[in-house]
């Protein structure tokens, strides 16, 4: 467990029938109804035998059947926004599965020609990001609205100086919508008006995002969630209450290639927060370089599909080190890999030391301005997944 606050003494009508490792209470039952109380998370993939703690309390405690399949969801999905069919909906759209499931999900109900896919580059892109996701939209999956508009030059210049990683959400959410009212008044002529704006959000983005309950602490800002300052559309969100695993069990359901439905997260401000400090062009590009090679050599290794994220950070500080016989004092990359299955815990890939070398040697020898690769051993939690 990860808590720090622990049960010192059973209330009345309560017994104690688990206990942690150091002898604190995990668990009581209410002695007089079927009540169960637990100092744990069991929906997540650390708790042994957590799927079957909560698969005995929904089938003994509440009677609930099994209902639950890609069909039915697609099915309740077209019930709840059939009000759109004849509206025009912009969607954001990065490549990844959730949006590019949104897209197609709002395609199936309200027809091709109401849906408009948009592909935001903000600067912040990894390498031939932009080209991949137009030929996805355009030649792939065959939307004829698709529109690209490049906004990197406004992204990049109010990011730039900015530090703190929750004032780098703050302001990538805050240029977010802007782009998108500017994006609505470009289509405009072509479209009429337009009042909608879906996103590929999903249950995790809202809980870290603390908007699920206010009980629940913000681990940090998603740009899709906690959209900042006022905005004229009206926010779809099909994703809503689904976790990454079940998205792309639709995805499959929907007949989207494997490149889509095994593609690795990426957040919506992208290298933004794999720089750890201030961004500058210069660091990006030493991002995008490692990046490609940790994508190449993954993938070589055919570890990709295998674990959830494999990229590398940027770190603000330097080190230094020797390249040809001189002292050099240049940046460090931190190479993280994990593995998970809903995002909401994760652990470390034991990557092969093999593995690893390839990807050390490739980026000091490849890429200018680093001189030291280090790898993240850390679990989700108590780190988060991404660095900032």
């Amino acid at each position: 467990m990860s808590h720090w606050d622990v049960v010192e003494n059973v209330p009345e009508g309560f017994n104690a029938v688990a206990f942690t490792e150091y002898g604190n209470i995990a668990a009581m039952e209410k002695t007089d109804y079927p009540i169960t109380t637990l100092q744990f998370h069991p929906e997540v993939k650390h708790t042994d035998y957590g799927t079957r703690i909560l698969d005995n309390f929904i089938r003994f405690y509440t009677k609930c059947r099994r209902d639950w399949s890609p069909v039915n969801i697609l099915d309740l999905l077209e019930e709840e926004l059939k009000f759109l069919k004849n509206e025009k909906v912009i969607v954001g759209v990065s490549g990844g599965v959730d949006s590019t499931v949104t897209s197609v999900i709002l395609r199936r109900i309200i027809g091709d020609d109401n849906v408009i896919p948009v592909f935001i580059d903000t600067g912040l892109l990894r390498d031939g990001e932009r080209d991949w996701v137009e030929e996805l939209y355009k030649d792939i999956l065959n939307f004829k609205n698709f529109f690209i508009y490049d906004a990197s030059k406004i992204f990049l210049e109010n990011l730039a100086y900015v530090r703190n990683p929750e004032k780098k959400r703050r302001i990538f959410s805050e240029t977010y919508i802007k782009v998108f009212e500017d994006v609505a008044d470009r289509l405009k002529k072509l479209h009429g008006d337009i009042k909608y704006l879906a996103q590929g959000t999903l249950y995790p983005d809202r809980v870290e995002s603390g908007v699920v309950s206010k009980y629940v602490d913000r681990i940090k800002s998603h740009h899709n969630v906690v959209i900042y300052g006022k905005h004229r559309f009206k926010i779809i969100e099909p994703l809503k209450d689904l976790y990454k695993n079940e998205v792309r069990v639709l995805a499959r359901e929907l007949n989207l290639p494997s490149e889509v439905y095994l593609r690795h997260p990426f957040p919506g401000p992208g290298l933004a927060i794999r720089i750890v400090g201030r961004i500058t062009k210069r660091k990006l590009e030493i991002l995008r370089k490692a990046d490609k090679i940790v994508y190449e050599e993954v993938k070589k290794a055919n570890v990709y599909d295998k674990v959830w994220q494999a990229f590398p950070i940027l770190l603000s500080v330097k080190s230094v080190g020797i390249k040809g016989d001189v002292r050099s004092y240049e940046y460090i990359i931190v190479i993280r890999i994990v593995e998970s299955e809903d995002a909401m815990t994760a652990n470390f890939y034991k990557a092969s030391w093999e593995l690893l070398e390839r990807i050390s040697k490739r980026i000091l020898n490849e890429v200018e301005g680093v001189n030291r690769v280090l790898y993240d051993i850390s679990n989700k939690p108590p780190a988060t997944i991404e660095f900032e």
